[in-house]
């Protein structure tokens, strides 16, 4: 049952693959684009071992359920995306996409949504440096959901010290960094499987656990203790597994991980790290020094996915996911 929803949620645009799009054109120009596809994209300082971590983010239903929240998570996860490949945040950029602001409803929305990530950038120490806005954006009078796109950017001192999000070692050990509540209002799940579409109480961001993981993981992967490190976001952790899989590797699930709430909550300020057994004991240590929930989630086994006594192959999931825009717009 979980992996049906699973192979269901793949086939949805926001998390069908966009490979098709974006490898028509050249992603890796004078070959300074070190990294791609992955939680935040890697671009090298020629000349230097350093780099630039770049991304952009925005979660539309969550801004139009509550412009405030939605507008912090959107801050917060170009931050987590920019932590994740082991870069330190250092700005923004924006687009405030609205509707008609005469419509005092969508006035309220671009205020608030201001106030969000006025808020965010604040408590993570992380500067608006530029930005612009893209207003009347309507279709026969209805306007299109708010989408203050965020752009962030950070730095990686030393290109040897990055991570990426694929697994790459037979029997790693699989944790969730962050606290998970379970939440499954607003998310992806709720509208494709359960059929809701409430937009309402989207995900609340806590950005003092935001920053405080943020800064866990960085140290993680500063000190090579984990091989891969993956945020959780759109779908939730069993998308989030999906996407750190390879045709090679999989990951069969810890028994206790097995209820909807678990696989596709859209709980914030959440990663998933993976990382040789023998450094299992140095991790759990490490989180409790410095107050970080940690859980135990996985294992790497040999091409599928695993829950219980279902299992599915990685490569089927991989084609119904990677066949959807070409399918739709070839």
């Amino acid at each position: 049952m979980h992996l049906e929803h699973l192979k269901t949620l793949l086939r949805v645009p926001d998390l069908a693959s966009k490979k098709w799009i974006y490898e028509q054109y050249d992603s890796q120009v004078m070959n300074d684009t070190i990294q791609t596809g992955g939680d935040a994209s890697i671009v090298r300082v020629r000349g230097t071992q350093k780099a630039l971590a770049i991304t952009v983010d925005c979660t539309p239903r969550y801004v139009e359920a509550d412009p405030f929240e939605g507008a912090k998570q959107a801050v917060a996860e170009t931050y987590r995306n920019i932590s994740a490949v082991g870069g330190k945040p250092l700005a923004i950029t924006n687009c405030l996409n609205f509707g008609n602001p005469q419509k005092p409803e969508i006035m309220g929305q671009i205020v608030r949504a201001i106030r969000g990530i006025n808020e965010a950038c604040k408590a993570l120490d992380y500067p608006v440096i530029s930005g612009n806005v893209s207003l009347y954006n309507e279709t026969d009078g209805k306007a299109i959901q708010p989408t203050p796109a965020i752009g962030g950017v950070g730095l990686l001192q030393d290109l040897n010290k990055r991570c990426d999000t694929k697994f790459k070692i037979l029997g790693d050990e699989v944790f969730v960094i962050g606290k998970s509540f379970g939440h499954l209002s607003c998310s992806l799940f709720e509208r494709e499987i359960l059929k809701i579409d409430s937009k309402k109480n989207p995900p609340k961001v806590d950005l003092i656990e935001e920053k405080k993981n943020s800064e866990f993981v960085r140290e993680l992967i500063k000190s090579s203790i984990i091989n891969a490190c993956h945020d959780i976001s759109d779908g939730g952790l069993l998308v989030a597994l999906f996407e750190m899989c390879n045709e090679e590797l999989g990951c069969e699930l810890d028994n206790l991980i097995s209820s909807s709430a678990d696989l596709f909550s859209e709980d914030q300020s959440r990663y998933i790290v993976a990382l040789d057994s023998s450094m299992a004991k140095e991790l759990k240590k490490m989180a409790d020094k410095k107050s970080v929930e940690l859980k135990r989630v996985a294992v790497v086994v040999k091409e599928k996915i695993k829950i219980g006594e279902e299992k599915v192959a990685i490569k089927d999931l991989q084609n119904l996911n990677e066949s959807v825009f070409e399918k739709n717009f070839n």
